[in-house]
């Protein structure tokens, strides 16, 4: 019997252990994309218990506590941070094959040196070890990011956000890891939002373009885009419930844009002929400035409105949307190729069952341009289980080329959520690792290395065309 959760954990043969430890686990992270809070880095937080740093909004966790029966007292109300630990630990001692609990436990090794199992019966002894820990110096939230390897970082920002702590951190040489913006410009597609007309004012004050037609929003947001690409912005996402693909006239796109300004009500197809066009004319933006397109689709959130009411958004009341777009996406893609605007572009579905169909559809749209121009990102929130990253990869390997992928990120919301990069490169090294000691591809160290650390790390810092310092490079 192996031992919980130790050095080769994950790791099934001897091919898998020495990809994982010369190579995957002492290449650096590049975390391309995420939802932390700039300003916490800036400010180098402390964090002053474990509860703050876990259950402060990890809607993940949240999940879990109330499939467990948990009051909502001690979830997101006003149980104290040690009552609030307690439910989270009597809940992962049942979470046997959530990969929360694999990746609790890496977080508590990693930083706090625990290698045991946390539950109700040990949480007072986690509690008080984490705590302790926390207080020291090299558990701020820039120390956190070295210790765990961070090269760079790209968090999730709004079009009329300030950015006013990316320019802290950019002018602070006492930092060497860049934290660049990504922009996420949702807000300014949703116009079925009832505050859709507000967030307009606000845009069109940040901008300096007064909003009147949708050629005047492009505008605004083509200005937005020149400004945070001088804050050393090149990636772009997209939160979508499914990839549309209904083409309307510019004067159909006009005059319902205008309805919508006079407080008319947008929906069906004409909500789906907007946001085509909208995302048809920020891919085209994307190609012309050369950033990269990160289209987040298939959720359908805020399910339980009793809760959504209470809390809002991300609170953990989300499912997988079954709707299947691949002939809309096909369409999308090649509506942008038609006209030589397709930018790189990263595709997420939440729904695995999209695998294959979006494996055949990169291959559609290939080029010399770009080494893996149109790539499957990798398997993204209900997904990213040992099963899902497994599926995910092996589908990209049947119908693409794994050695292009661009490999993991955090899509996380905590400072040590890094250990999802640990996880995920385990199960790229035993899955390489059992392929190769089944005689399915060569025992060449060197290239495997090679494979190994240009998914990790190197295909990720050429696709987005990041300048990285001398011991970043140095170090992959």
């Amino acid at each position: 019997m192996k031992a919980f959760m130790d050095k080769d954990f994950l790791l099934e043969t001897e091919t898998a252990k020495q990809l994982f430890h010369n190579y995957a686990e002492v290449t650096p992270i590049l975390d391309y994309h995420c939802h932390i809070n700039p300003r916490e880095i800036a400010e180098d937080r402390k964090f002053e218990n474990i509860t703050q740093v876990w259950l402060g909004g990890d809607h993940y966790k949240w999940r879990q506590m109330r499939s467990n029966g948990v009051e909502e007292k001690y979830i997101t109300g006003d149980a104290t941070d040690r009552e609030k630990f307690q439910k989270w630990a009597e809940t992962l001692e049942k979470a046997i094959g959530n990969p929360l609990y694999h990746w609790s436990h890496l977080e508590l090794q990693r930083y706090f040196g625990y290698h045991g199992a946390l539950s109700g019966k040990t949480a007072e002894e986690v509690w008080n070890l984490c705590n302790e820990a926390l207080q020291k110096d090299d558990m701020s939230v820039r120390n956190i990011i070295r210790r765990s390897g961070v090269t760079l970082i790209c968090t999730t920002d709004d079009p009329v956000d300030t950015l006013e702590w990316h320019e802290k951190l950019a002018a602070d040489d006492s930092f060497e890891v860049q934290v660049l913006p990504a922009w996420r410009p949702d807000k300014a597609m949703n116009l079925e939002k009832p505050d859709y007309l507000d967030y307009l004012k606000t845009l069109s004050d940040v901008s300096g373009v007064e909003i009147k037609t949708f050629a005047d929003l492009v505008k605004a947001l083509e200005n937005r885009m020149d400004y945070f690409a001088a804050h050393g912005c090149s990636v772009s996402d997209h939160g979508l419930e499914y990839v549309m693909y209904a083409p309307a006239s510019e004067a159909e796109i006009e005059s319902l844009f205008a309805k919508r300004l006079q407080g008319g009500k947008i929906e069906g197809e004409e909500e789906l002929q907007f946001k085509t066009a909208f995302m048809l004319a920020m891919g085209k933006l994307y190609h012309k400035k050369n950033w990269v397109m990160q289209l987040h689709y298939g959720a359908k959130r805020d399910n339980n409105q009793l809760i959504y009411k209470k809390l809002g958004p991300d609170t953990g009341v989300d499912c997988i949307n079954n709707y299947a777009p691949s002939s809309q996406l096909a369409d999308f893609l090649n509506a942008l190729g038609e006209d030589d605007m397709l930018p790189k572009t990263i595709i997420y579905s939440l729904n695995p069952n999209d695998n294959a169909a979006i494996g055949t559809i990169l291959g559609c749209f290939q080029n010399a341009d770009t080494v893996g121009k149109v790539q499957q990102g990798s398997a993204w929130w209900f997904n990213d289980h040992k099963q899902g990253m497994t599926d995910q990869m092996v589908s990209l390997a049947n119908l693409g080329l794994l050695g292009n992928f661009l490999g993991m990120l955090t899509d996380s919301r905590s400072f040590l959520s890094y250990t999802r990069h640990e996880y995920f490169r385990r199960i790229l090294c035993n899955l390489v690792g059992n392929w190769v000691e089944n005689g399915e591809y060569p025992n060449d160290e060197e290239a495997l290395g090679g494979l190994i650390k240009d998914i990790s790390y190197r295909n990720a810092v050429r696709y987005f065309g990041f300048r990285l310092d001398a011991d970043a490079k140095r170090n992959a």
